[in-house]
């Protein structure tokens, strides 16, 4: 039987995949998985600029995605693995599905809800950073510096 971390590390792989295919489409990469049991139920990848949409998230594409999977609006048994801290929006949504854990890579100091509040979850939410944060935040970086040259 896998580990915890090791489960984690598998899962956010998936979600770095999809923040390559973000990356791909010269969004901001990043990605997101819905896990209910070691299935996947929802993912996502940032569609801002392809959908011209400021709430088109990773994670609320993998939230509606899983929502329409399981046939529900709570998330309760699911965990989300995203690359990066979900936005203070995201967080929103996340509560509101009562999501039953949440993963993320790399922090966001600018625009990452804990920033704001770290209340801002469902009370019932457990919450996990820093899986993977290294390559989540390589690849972020990298994003980035290829926009200022």
């Amino acid at each position: 039987m896998e580990n915890q971390l090791s489960k984690d590390e598998k899962f956010m792989r998936m979600a770095l995949n999809e923040a390559m295919r973000a990356l791909d489409k010269r969004e901001v990469p990043i990605g997101a998985v819905v896990v209910a049991g070691d299935r996947i139920v929802g993912r996502g990848h940032n569609l801002v600029e392809t959908l011209g949409d400021a709430t088109a998230h990773a994670e609320m594409q993998a939230i509606t995605a899983a929502m329409s999977s399981l046939g529900g609006k709570y998330l309760n048994d699911c965990t989300l693995y995203v690359t990066v801290e979900p936005c203070v929006m995201c967080g929103g949504a996340l509560a509101w599905s009562q999501i039953g854990r949440v993963v993320w890579g790399a922090d966001d100091a600018k625009r990452g809800y804990t920033s704001f509040s770290e209340r801002i979850m469902h009370p019932r939410t457990s919450v996990h950073r820093g899986v993977l944060r290294e390559e989540c935040e390589a690849l972020m970086s990298e994003f980035f510096a290829s926009l200022r040259k």
